[in-house]
């Protein structure tokens, strides 16, 4: 029986859990935005006799782009290109809605050492245009302190890639809109931070070693609130050489690495 790619259903669910304990040491996120990803649309599975063993999604970010995510191949069926297929799939479903003038690019993001995805976006024509750090804390390491919601404005952005957890939009008024609805701001002592509804993945918006040490207090008091006992803090390549006074701090790298370990890929449909 040929595979069918499809679009997911309600009914799939089990099987998408099944997937993400199974990825990441059982830390896949998949599970946790279903229903979410459902109501958004561009959600799809691969079936292969019956059985679903792949995901891929699409979303709509600010700036007609089309942010790709969610690419998954039960473990027990990988190294048959199925990935490749559902990755093909997603690349002509972009290319329709370029037509449709509803995107002009594709991007995504991908962690350093998933070499397949790289070297299969650098032979779909996809190019890399922002790097990051991602590091990792644990909320037992503080002595947390709450900090203040706030309404943001566009100055807040201070970055020109702003990331809000593994999706990366680029600083205008239409992403500040978007983080409006899916992310939540915070002061603590004239320090300011982000990080979007039921994650824990950080985004600071001063970044240096004196006012993360004052957010990470802030940060850990969010993470234990959503019931996390870890999180993560989102950092532009530019933090290299802090990288030692970081690990002071107690944050900590996923491998250690003294490159970047999170990549933005991008890719021009128009």
């Amino acid at each position: 029986m040929e595979p069918l790619i499809r679009d997911a259903k309600p009914e799939d669910r089990p099987s998408i859990e099944e997937i993400a304990r199974l990825t990441w040491g059982g830390e896949d996120y998949l599970a946790r935005v279903f229903d979410e990803w459902l109501r958004d649309g561009h959600f799809y599975v691969l079936e292969v006799d019956g059985k679903v063993i792949g995901t891929a999604k699409l979303t709509l970010l600010p700036g007609k782009v089309g942010w790709l995510e969610g690419l998954r191949v039960h473990p027990d069926y990988r190294g048959r290109g199925y990935g490749r297929k559902l990755h093909g799939f997603m690349l002509e479903l972009g290319e329709r809605l370029a037509r449709e003038g509803k995107i002009e690019v594709l991007e995504f993001a991908t962690y350093f050492l998933n070499r397949e995805s790289i070297a299969m976006a650098k032979r779909d024509g996809f190019s890399i245009t922002a790097k990051f750090f991602t590091l990792g804390a644990k909320v037992s390491a503080f002595e947390p302190e709450e900090p203040v919601m706030i309404e943001s404005s566009l100055e807040d952005l201070t970055l020109g890639v702003i990331p809000a957890g593994w999706k990366f939009l680029r600083r205008s008024h239409e992403s500040l809109e978007w983080l409006k609805a899916k992310a939540e701001f915070y002061d603590i002592n004239g320090f300011r931070f982000l990080v979007p509804k039921g994650e824990a993945t950080f985004t600071p918006l001063d970044v240096g070693l004196a006012t993360l040490k004052v957010m990470l207090p802030a940060m850990a008091w969010v993470a234990r609130e959503r019931g996390w006992e870890e999180f993560d803090l989102m950092l532009p390549s530019g933090v290299k050489p802090l990288l030692p006074g970081l690990k002071r701090l107690g944050l900590s790298l996923w491998d250690e690495t003294e490159e970047p370990n999170v990549l933005v890929f991008r890719k021009k449909l128009v």
